[in-house]
């Protein structure tokens, strides 16, 4: 898996030079758990690295995996086949030079800053910065897309991808995201604007009151949750009387529905993670969610209800869950055994300290730590 810059890398170039102040935020703030589409993305970036730096076939790796992801023939199909032909369209004579999954930094000109590149190819005096997107959400644009132009800059001073840029005379940036390719062509000189200006923001978010600024660079940050520019935002929403609210201010401030609304699921996960953590959060606490009934064991519940309820209606594609045994059991005027059932909850959720439920007891990890102290 890809390193990247605790200071700004390409995911992070438009999110830095937007709000330079989030650099400190950002890094006060407890490692994101993954995510299963994050996984899968990692996964599929893998695959067709394998294929176009080893020559394998996408089908040979079947089974591959990432974490809890594993390679199937439908990820093929609708992704790596896709996106190998897409590439097709930007090389469709089989003729680019090309390097894949490339660490590009700047040295010592920007120490301690430096990304992951997806793909860095040459056709003629054309060279070519290639990001691959597998998500099915957000579509990414390509035209001055802050991610490419700090790849590029960045593969600019890297000696070992260097020759990507020597003597090229334009610059084409490409965001390959099934079933689309995006493509935009710019110049060295564009390149360099971005890199003053990275530069710039680099050296403001290294100042002890480096500024923030809210806006659409906003949405990946992982510090939404303490930032006081977004929690400022949220506290002027509350306090806004509806009945001094006129049609154009409330279509403005619907513009801003998608950054609240990530900014309340960011803030709950921050909270749910700390209480997991056992760091405690005032006012707050992790309770059990609704427990959902399973039979205790399934082949006795199967064998007990045999004898009174018929096959037809004991079996759909597996036993029957306890609440719909119930119903059926009280139709013939008998009853469920208790010794069947178990009530076992999905998980934990957040609620208010006042919320009648007891607090989730994190049992597992007092364990663990109780068993390091005896150790």
């Amino acid at each position: 898996m890809a390193l990247h810059s605790n200071i700004v890398g390409g995911s992070s170039a438009k999110r830095v030079m937007g709000c330079p102040g989030s650099v400190a935020l950002c890094a006060k703030m407890p490692p994101r758990p993954s995510s299963v589409y994050a996984d899968l993305g990692t996964l599929l970036h893998n695959a067709v690295a394998q294929v176009l730096d080893q020559g394998v076939t996408p089908e040979s790796l079947i089974g591959m995996k990432y974490q809890d992801q594993v390679l199937t023939q439908d990820h093929i199909d609708n992704k790596l086949h896709v996106a190998l032909n897409l590439l097709g369209e930007i090389d469709p004579k089989l003729e680019m030079e090309y390097a894949v999954e490339t660490e590009v930094g700047f040295g010592d000109f920007l120490p301690d800053v430096f990304g992951s590149c997806d793909l860095l190819g040459r056709i003629g005096d054309r060279a070519i910065v290639l990001d691959w997107k597998f998500g099915d959400g957000v579509s990414v644009g390509v035209e001055e897309n802050e991610q490419l132009l700090f790849y590029a800059a960045a593969a600019m001073r890297t000696p070992s991808v260097s020759w990507v840029f020597d003597g090229a005379t334009e610059i084409e940036c490409v965001i390959v995201q099934p079933p689309s390719v995006k493509r935009w062509v710019t110049t060295v000189e564009r390149v360099k604007i971005f890199e003053h200006n990275l530069v710039a923001s680099v050296k403001e978010s290294q100042k002890k009151n480096a500024g923030l600024s809210a806006g659409e660079h906003c949405r990946w940050c992982a510090a939404k949750p303490i930032c006081p520019k977004m929690t400022g935002a949220v506290e002027r929403a509350l306090q806004e009387q509806l009945a001094s609210l006129n049609a154009d201010m409330i279509g403005g401030y619907l513009k801003n529905c998608d950054l609240l609304e990530q900014w309340i699921t960011d803030l709950r996960a921050l909270a749910h993670q700390m209480l997991e953590a056992d760091k405690p959060v005032p006012g707050w606490k992790l309770v059990n969610k609704r427990a959902m009934r399973q039979w205790a064991n399934e082949d006795q519940a199967a064998d007990v209800l045999a004898k009174v309820i018929p096959e037809a209606e004991l079996y759909v594609t597996k036993l029957i869950t306890p609440a719909v045994a119930e119903k059926v059991l009280k139709k013939l005027g008998d009853k469920l055994p208790d010794d069947l059932v178990i009530a076992v909850s999905s998980g934990s959720t957040l609620a208010r300290e006042e919320d009648p439920r007891p607090a989730v007891v994190q049992i597992g990890k007092q364990l663990v730590a109780a068993l390091s102290k005896i150790q």
